[in-house]
């Protein structure tokens, strides 16, 4: 089964439709999927319910889908770098799931094992567990979490081999391999795509059992969010 696909445009042909829920990997803008958000973007879906982190900042990464108006929803944990974001939700034109960081990445690795729920003490007594399910286990309160099953899981990693074995590098390694998981359709943006066998067992950071679609940007912007640097010695 060929996995590689010669665009993003065509690596999301098919599979994206308007009212989806859709998983983007990334944390701020330390491996986000570029190439594939960009062709999201392009294909004109909407009413998204997007899972991600964060929601990229103005004019970047996800910041570009809520400036076209292509997300209904925001399922993250922080999304306070993006002032178009705060502009829709304060006015009522923005859904917002927050939910707490680890929190949503155990929502998606659960959903990835097949899990579909599970009980945790992050919420419990907050805004967070309203409306939720609540059970005492030796003596102590747990909320109930559904876990997350998107449609589509859009993915950034490092490296690929042709089976879909995947490499992150270093802070890229944050929530995509979760979100790739979790994907009924696990479409990856790569650098790199090398031979199957290529890449050393020992290094293969999630089997390409998870992996459906591959596409090559071998020259990803990588912006950051805020450049800090010293002052130069005198």
């Amino acid at each position: 089964m060929n996995k590689i696909y010669p665009s993003a445009k065509a690596a999301l042909d098919g599979i994206v439709r308007d009212g989806q829920l859709i998983a983007v990997g990334g944390f701020g803008l330390c491996g986000i999927p570029e190439a594939l958000i960009d062709a999201l973007q392009a294909s004109g879906v909407k009413n998204l319910t997007a899972i991600s982190n964060n929601a990229g900042v103005d004019g970047f990464g996800l910041g570009k889908l809520l400036a076209t108006r292509q997300i209904r929803k925001m399922i993250s944990s922080y999304v306070g770098e993006n002032k178009e974001f705060e502009r829709q939700y304060l006015a009522g034109e923005l859904e917002l799931e927050f939910t707490p960081q680890g929190t949503l990445a155990e929502k998606l690795r659960a959903g990835g094992a097949g899990i579909p729920a599970f009980f945790t003490r992050t919420g419990v007594g907050t805004i967070v567990a309203e409306g939720k399910e609540t059970r005492v286990f030796d003596g102590k309160t747990y909320v109930m979490e559904r876990s997350l099953f998107p449609e589509v899981s859009l993915v950034k990693a490092f490296l690929a081999d042709k089976s879909g074995n995947l490499q992150f590098r270093k802070t890229a390694r944050n929530f995509n391999p979760n979100v790739a998981m979790a994907g009924k359709i696990t479409v990856v943006e790569v650098e790199k795509i090398v031979e199957t066998g290529s890449i050393d067992p020992d290094q293969v950071h999630l089997p390409g059992i998870f992996v459906h679609r591959i596409v090559v940007n071998a020259t990803p912007e990588k912006r950051i969010e805020q450049r800090t640097v010293r002052k130069a010695a005198a």
